[in-house]
């Protein structure tokens, strides 16, 4: 699966901001597909997931109620639209795919795409 991540930036607290991964590949309709993010200093942190056959979500605690992930089956891209953005939400976020959504939270053997950076000033 090819992945590539777009539409980071920088925003003010309390903005918001739309990420789109595109998907390409043969059987990229069989994944789960979800979005990570990485700050300066720290782990690459699971953010949320979707399953393209079935439409199903999760999302991490840090995040719930404020960002959302969806697919464009028309596009072929998942996008993740982040609300309420905070200072801390600064980093560079990534999409990635795998075969089971406990493959790709524990990232076992994500396929990932290039990272784009958010920045949230205060």
């Amino acid at each position: 699966v090819q992945l590539q991540a777009s539409g980071g930036g920088l925003v003010q607290a309390g903005g918001s901001l739309r990420l789109s991964c595109a998907v390409s590949g043969r059987t990229f309709r069989r994944y789960v597909m979800g979005w990570f993010r990485q700050a300066s200093g720290k782990e690459r942190e699971f953010l949320a997931a979707i399953s393209w056959t079935y439409n199903t979500t999760r999302y991490a605690d840090s995040v719930k109620g404020r960002f959302t992930i969806s697919r464009d089956n028309a596009k072929n891209t998942i996008d993740l639209q982040m609300n309420s953005l905070k200072p801390e939400d600064t980093a560079v976020y990534y999409c990635a795919a795998a075969s089971t959504i406990v493959g790709l939270i524990t990232r076992q053997n994500n396929d990932w795409g290039q990272g784009t950076q958010v920045t949230v000033s205060s």
